[in-house]
């Protein structure tokens, strides 16, 4: 595969320089990795991918940028978030990002990819990179702490995996970005207004669980 330059939207850039050594394959593209991505594709019934979590989220109050969600999941799935979503038009994050700015991400019909960075890295990520760069309504970002190497969310669904070329991760995408049927806002855009989120230097993830007796944390819904 040809090796093209790819723009440095994470701030520190290492991932995408070993992307751009890769190769680009995005999930829409034409090439022997790659998956039939929505919108327009038919979709396939959300409950029939095996070890996928489904919960009922109803639209969501916002939060401010200082205060914190008790998410029931982790990496969250739905609930309050940040009135700023996360960049989603296909961007690659080589930091942890704050959970409540890409909550709101899902809630535009985005596919949130998580992995583990202590358990997937080299080539693999590489790989995977290179088919969420540009492709829209997807982002990837490392997530210290995951159960598994890695996991995908959209509002209200979850799965978590521990290969990247597991079958289930693109039905996960075909099936769940941009499905009007599983998101509270269809059409909603996931470029960022300027000033309000900056994809290079993201409002920072937080590990520590948040402290459900301080006035700055609230309740998942």
């Amino acid at each position: 595969m040809t090796a093209k330059a790819v723009p440095d939207v994470t701030g520190g850039g290492k991932l995408l320089a070993l992307v751009a050594l890769v190769g680009v394959c995005t999930f829409g593209a034409a090439c022997a990795s790659a998956i039939p991505g929505r919108p327009g594709a038919e979709s396939d019934d959300p409950a029939s991918i095996e070890g996928i979590t489904i919960v009922d989220y109803p639209l969501a109050e916002h939060v401010t940028a200082d205060q914190r969600v008790n998410y029931r999941f982790s990496p969250p799935i739905g609930g309050r978030h940040d009135s700023v979503w996360a960049q989603c038009t296909g961007t690659v994050y080589d930091v942890p990002i704050r959970s409540e700015n890409a909550v709101h991400s899902l809630e535009h019909g985005a596919v949130w990819i998580t992995y583990d960075p202590e358990r997937l890295s080299g080539s693999a990520l590489a790989d995977l990179a290179a088919r969420v760069d540009g492709s829209s309504y997807l982002l990837l970002s490392p997530y210290p702490g995951l159960e598994a190497p890695l996991s995908l969310q959209s509002w209200g669904h979850q799965l978590f995996v521990d290969d990247p070329e597991d079958e289930r991760v693109g039905r996960f995408v075909r099936t769940l970005r941009q499905n009007p049927d599983t998101h509270p806002e269809p059409g909603a855009t996931c470029s960022t207004i300027p000033g309000a989120f900056d994809p290079q230097n993201p409002p920072p993830f937080v590990a520590t669980p948040p402290d459900p007796t301080s006035p700055d944390t609230l309740p998942e819904r």
